[in-house]
């Protein structure tokens, strides 16, 4: 992404700020809608084009019929004032909003919408800012660079307790699972789309013929730097990056749009999650406005019944739900929306299915039977590959919540070899004591960057060898062991699951790290005796003259 849509970018905000529509959500939200209608406007163009080109003069496929040609963005876009404001407001987005039959799926992104830009001069200059962006010459890459750049104003945070999962956090959980074309791919609390986003950059690397790899901190911090990618590894060896493509070797891509689900509780976010796929080049996805925890949330019989080969997911910590609204199909019986969320992506893994999830540690340790039920479930009917310990300001400055990352999948087999299988296999443990960023400092609303301490590359580097054995070898030293005195403290290590059967199934990292053995003193044995009988001696003689000071 150029200088200059970053300059328009800016000034959008800047306008949308200025005019009184402050919330980044919100602000956000307008954007969105605006840029939507351009795109429609411009595919439309294109549609025209097409139909000229092939000598059809029909239009029943045009999304502008004749009748409809005034609600397109070229046509209304030099209004001013309050006709302009009303015009959009009362028409343009009713009608998009009522394409149920013909685009429902443009029907359902701007149903209930509603214009909260109501000065007209602030409509028109960001209308104006949005039109000189022709968004038909850019690529898809720069398209999703312009949203991305968009919601970093949402910093970590976004809505009601809602958390903006850190890129560097969610590549690595996305590079665990590994996914590939014919994987479907689910988030049950969707937000924005970042791991949707991050599934479907991974999954089109694998499918380029030349990847481009980038910093976790983008291409921005190279420029910034003023170097290369390959000046910067030589500077910083452990770099965490990822890889960008436009997967022109992928052979089916309606399959692949196909394969893309999300739900959110709340319509903005629906609506951001599903403008953030179109901008990345995913018309198709499937993301509702659902509450995935409800019986009565949105849901249909077939999403209820769905089963997904891969699941990420970072669900909200917070809020309790009314017994009587719980979906009755969850394998727990508790309100906690942590136990709620780690049960839904449980049922609704796929056999041989993988999911990555990031839950509160104290759902890891939870003394109550319904968190010891569900651990329980976990070791015992799916086969938990990883538990990831994050360092406590990975969401700062937002929040200060301990967290951790469960990888697990379902095995192929519910019966017979299964048992043996998980009987067998062993608990891999690493902790991240460093992501990146400094774990404790905040400057500028956010976390500044330490490339050089992130153990990211090494936890990757790590799981790698333990994919290439099966998952049956972890590396690292077994819990329990006695390291030598001097040793350095161990990033990962590995429980047997029959040590964790005893723990009461507690999965806490620090309950199984190995510890290091105390150094010997270097001081003479026998002198140290010598030391304290001598200072034994003292004290004996002058509780001796005070006893006979007393006495007399």
């Amino acid at each position: 992404m150029n200088q200059d849509i970053r300059r328009k970018l800016d000034r959008l905000t800047d306008i949308l700020w200025g005019g009184g529509v402050t919330n980044p959500v919100t602000y956000i939200e307008q954007i969105s809608y605006l840029i939507y209608l351009k795109l429609l406007d411009e595919e439309e163009s294109n549609r025209e084009l097409q139909t000229r080109m092939m000598g059809n003069t029909g239009n029943g496929k045009l999304l502008f019929p004749l009748q409809a040609d005034r609600y397109r963005w070229s046509k209304w876009r030099f209004k001013s004032g309050r006709d302009l404001r009303d015009f959009v407001r009362d028409e343009v987005f009713p009608y998009m909003a009522s394409l149920v039959k013909e685009e429902p799926q443009i029907a359902e992104y701007f149903r209930d919408a509603v214009l909260e830009i109501v000065d007209p001069n602030v409509l028109k200059q960001v209308i104006d800012e949005i039109d000189s962006i022709e968004f038909r010459k850019l690529g898809t890459d720069v398209k999703g660079d312009i949203f991305e750049y968009l919601l970093t104003h949402l910093g970590q945070s976004a809505l009601n307790g809602q958390f903006r999962t850190p890129r560097q956090i969610r590549m690595m959980m996305v590079e665990m699972i590994d996914p590939d074309l014919g994987d479907t791919v689910d988030d049950p609390a969707s937000g924005t789309g970042g791991f949707l986003i991050d599934f479907v950059e991974y999954v089109l690397a694998k499918y380029s013929t030349e990847p481009q790899e980038i910093p976790i901190y983008g291409e921005e911090w190279l420029e910034k730097r003023g170097q290369t990618l390959e000046e910067a590894r030589l500077e910083i060896p452990n770099l965490q990056t990822y890889r960008k493509g436009p997967g022109e070797k992928l052979p089916d891509w309606n399959l692949f749009e196909r394969s893309i689900y999300g739900n959110d509780v709340s319509r903005q976010m629906m609506r951001i999650a599903m403008m953030n796929l179109v901008l990345h080049g995913i018309r198709n996805a499937r993301i509702k406005r659902a509450n995935t925890l409800s019986e009565m949330g949105g849901l249909s019989e077939d999403d209820l019944h769905r089963k997904y080969k891969v699941i990420l997911s970072n669900p909200p910590f917070a809020g309790v739900l009314p017994k009587d609204s719980i979906r009755k199909d969850l394998p727990t019986n508790s309100k906690k929306s942590e136990l709620l969320f780690l049960a839904v992506m449980m049922e609704s893994l796929a056999p041989g299915g993988r999911c990555a999830v990031v839950v509160p540690e104290g759902l890891l340790f939870g003394s109550t039977q319904a968190h010891k039920d569900l651990r329980k479930k976990l070791v015992e009917d799916f086969e938990l590959l990883a538990v990831v310990s994050l360092p406590a300001g990975v969401f700062k400055p937002y929040a200060g919540v301990k967290t951790g990352v469960l990888v697990f999948r379902r095995p192929l087999s519910e019966i017979g070899n299964r048992q043996s299988k998980i009987e067998n296999s062993k608990v891999w443990f690493y902790e991240v004591r460093n992501d990146g960023y400094d774990p404790d400092k905040i400057t500028g609303g956010g976390r500044p960057e330490t490339p050089e301490q992130n153990d990211i590359p090494d936890l990757l580097k790590q799981w790698k060898i333990y994919k290439n054995s099966a998952f049956q070898e972890p590396p690292g030293i077994e819990t329990g062991t006695l390291m030598t005195a001097g040793s350095e403290e161990t990033r990962c290590w590995w429980a047997h699951r029959d040590l964790i059967r005893d723990n009461e199934y507690n999965l806490a990292a620090g309950r199984y790290k190995p510890q290091v053995a105390e150094k010997p003193p270097e001081e003479d044995p026998a002198e140290l005796i010598k030391e304290t009988l001598s200072i034994e001696k003292e004290i004996t003689e002058g509780l001796e003259r005070l006893l006979k000071e007393i006495e007399t």
